[in-house]
């Protein structure tokens, strides 16, 4: 009997919950490594971890080897020990070097759909509130303010302008640490598309939507994670996501041997998609659904970080993929901090629930502990069939002032639309 896959997770709270979880169903030996100081509660659930406060280099816990690393941010590749971590040769998924830049540098993605003829919206960086001013004044329109440096802790976090006024308004109000990077709004037929990229080709997996918003109609600000998610498998790229915004960068990809995961996140504009940004991860709302809905899904995963040839095969009893976020007292304004009030699952639950902020007391009852409570995730032969699971069971989970999103599905979808 072979031995079972042994993976190992860099992260907390729901995604790594979930996708360490389907792993284990599906054979693998796993772990995780939390890189932050919450949301443990649900890798715990599933295996072994390790804190980075009592380990703050994971390389001391790798010496004997493990079979697969999923890392939940590209934040790994700026540790102290990236070096001595990437000289193990461990398979991770995620790319390396230049190739990580694609999700890393905004303006380098910019550049790089620039030098591909690829679809991008008017950007330019920055480097203080002058700068921005002077770029707003030649050429005035509304802007997506973004960190010119995708990270966790950026000082900058994604603030979404629909008029011109609104962004001179927010010019006045950012942290320019790192400078700025002033995107053209584009509107919101907003959607994803997520591939493998392994031994030079590009193998689509999904085509994907968030729902960013942090309350119903598409109402509030862009919450710091998103609120729902929807997914359906599309190897076909039925939408034409990836034949438009990955497939031109295949020279580049093979150049600097790029493996790994690779999101494309476009807005439908003028009757093109037209990319906003990539990403080299599989997603937190996504990355467990994907796992879902293919069959072998853990030998893809390590093939695709050891740059192999792949060959994905799909469940078709279930299509589609929900997710729906219960978030606590006081999202998405995190600055308010409620107490650690009690979280309630009034039946039982039939579908997936990924825990994120919430431990469970020395009495037994689970207790938020942050402001995202959990992630209700149900797959389906269809969509409304996916979206009636996740409803049904996220009304079974309550904890005071919590609320989701009972909107998922009903805007944003078919890609394209708004």
């Amino acid at each position: 009997m072979a031995k079972p896959l042994r993976v190992i997770g860099f992260g907390v709270g729901a995604f790594t919950h979930g996708m360490l979880s389907v792993l284990k169903e599906k054979g693998c030996d796993v772990s995780a490594y939390l890189t932050r100081p919450y949301g443990h509660y649900g890798p715990g659930l599933v295996g072994p971890t390790h804190d980075c406060a009592a380990f703050p280099n994971p390389c001391t816990l790798l010496q004997d080897g493990v079979d697969l690393v999923i890392p939940q941010s590209i934040d790994w590749a700026e540790r102290p020990w990236r070096d001595e971590f990437l000289k193990l040769g461990l398979p991770i998924l995620c790319p390396t070097g230049e190739a990580l830049l694609l999700e890393r540098n905004r303006d380098f993605a910019r550049e790089l759909c620039q030098r591909f003829q690829i679809p991008f919206p008017v950007a330019q960086v920055a480097r203080n509130r002058l700068e921005a001013e002077r770029i707003l004044s030649d050429n005035p329109r509304p802007y997506v303010i973004k960190n010119p440096l995708c990270s966790p802790t950026s000082p900058i976090h994604t603030i979404v302008c629909e008029t011109v006024e609104e962004t001179r308004s927010w010019l006045g109000r950012i942290d320019y640490a790192e400078g700025v990077f002033l995107q053209e709004y584009l509107g919101r037929a907003e959607a994803g598309h997520i591939a493998l990229v392994s031994n030079g080709e590009i193998h689509s997996l999904v085509t994907n939507q968030e729902y960013k918003r942090a309350f119903a109609g598409n109402l509030g600000i862009v919450a710091g994670a998103p609120l729902g998610g929807l997914v359906e498998q599309d190897p076909g790229d039925k939408y034409g996501l990836a034949k438009a915004l990955l497939h031109p960068l295949l020279p580049w990809l093979r150049e600097v041997k790029f493996h790994g995961p690779v999101q494309v996140t476009a807005v439908f504009k003028d009757g093109r998609w037209q990319v906003i940004e990539y990403n080299v991860r599989l997603g937190v709302t996504s990355g467990p659904m994907i796992l879902r809905m293919l069959r072998n899904g853990p030998d893809c995963l390590v093939r695709c970080a050891r740059d192999e040839k792949l060959s994905l095969e799909f469940d078709s009893r279930q299509p589609f993929g929900c997710s729906m976020t219960l978030a606590g007292y006081g999202y998405p304004y995190v600055q308010l901090q409620g107490p650690q009030l009690p979280v309630y699952v009034d039946e039982p639950l039939t579908c997936d629930v990924w825990w994120n902020e919430v431990a469970r007391g020395g009495d037994g009852q689970l207790r938020m502990t942050g402001h995202r409570i959990c992630d209700v995730v149900a797959m389906g032969e269809t969509l409304p069939a996916a979206l009636r699971k996740a409803k049904e069971n996220i009304r079974k989970i309550r904890c005071l002032g919590s609320y989701y999103r009972p909107d998922v599905g009903e805007s944003l979808w078919p890609p394209g639309n708004v």
